[in-house]
């Protein structure tokens, strides 16, 4: 394997590529989970985001179309789980799971339906590329605002507004608030239920566009359950990075270097689903090791 400096700078835009589908579900996971609802569903919201997207441009014929109809769908899957979870109390986990259940499903569903194909669309044209003028000829980094991809833009912004929201408006202090003691916030005034509505939707909007960059950036088509456990790793990356949006980008950037080491440990005579299993191996050792350190909202699947 080789790890020499070149070798490593060469991994930055791999891992990079790899960070956003996860940083962006694990942030929505991070506003989610803040206002006192657990999210196992983000696996499947993400995959209905591939699907959609897909969907999107193959109905409009316009690439960015793709990235709204997957907002659309986060948005709708995203009232469906708030419904059940908030307004009829239903059991959080197993509301999470049957979303998962219903996005595997009902995508494979209609993949043979619009495509008459089993478990792959067809593929579609891709997104515009932006490059920045400057930046892209600084040493290391340039490559990264080179031919980059819109979302990795939105990802820059969304980190610096998640933070500023959370930490430094009313809004953020009341979620915070929500989180930790709901019946405080509720004397206090806030109006509980509609903070929680929107940031469970929020998030879902969120891990909805991380799962359509895989479909509308990576490969241009979908391919069933091609999600391949990333929700996970965004709830790993949640509570890896203690419940804020910056520990959670910081972690997604780690499991997403271990995704992007494989491609150098292919010299070794090593079985390939080795090769596969180490990010996923990572993911649950951060989740064991620092699952107590991380202090979650102390109300966390508390109605």
């Amino acid at each position: 394997m080789d790890l020499s400096l070149a070798a490593l700078i060469a991994l930055i835009p791999i891992t990079v590529r790899l960070t956003i589908p996860i940083a962006l579900t694990a942030i929505g996971a991070t506003f989610t989970e803040r206002s006192g609802i657990i999210n196992i569903g983000l696996e499947g919201m993400m995959l209905l985001g591939a699907f959609t997207g897909v969907v999107g441009i193959h109905v409009t014929g316009q690439p960015l179309m793709g990235i709204l109809f997957a907002m659309v769908s986060g948005l709708v899957v995203g009232l469906l789980f708030a419904v059940l979870s908030i307004t009829y109390q239903a059991n959080q986990v197993v509301c999470g799971v049957g979303v998962n259940i219903l996005a595997l499903g009902f995508s494979s569903v209609m993949v043979k339906v619009i495509w008459g194909k089993e478990g792959i669309s067809g593929s579609v044209a891709p997104l515009p590329a932006f490059t920045v003028p400057g930046l892209n000829k600084l040493p290391v980094i340039g490559s990264l605002f080179q031919d980059q991809s819109l979302y990795f833009f939105f990802l820059v912004f969304l980190v610096i507004a998640a933070w500023v929201l959370m930490y430094r408006t009313k809004i953020g202090l009341r979620l915070r608030s929500i989180g930790d003691h709901p019946q405080a916030a509720r004397t206090a005034g806030v109006n509980v239920t509609k903070y929680r509505y929107a940031f469970v939707i929020f998030g879902s909007v969120l891990a909805s566009l991380g799962g359509s960059y895989l479909s509308l950036e990576q490969t241009h088509v979908f391919v069933n359950n091609m999600v391949a456990g990333r929700g996970y790793m965004a709830m790993a990356a949640n509570i890896f990075g203690g419940w804020h949006p910056l520990g959670s980008v910081g972690a997604s950037i780690i499991f997403a270097f271990a995704q992007a080491i494989r491609f150098h440990l292919t010299d070794f005579n090593v079985p390939n689903q080795f090769i596969q299993m180490i990010p996923y191996v990572i993911t649950l050792l951060a989740l064991i090791v620092f699952k107590r350190r991380s202090k979650a909202p102390e109300a966390l699947g508390e109605l």
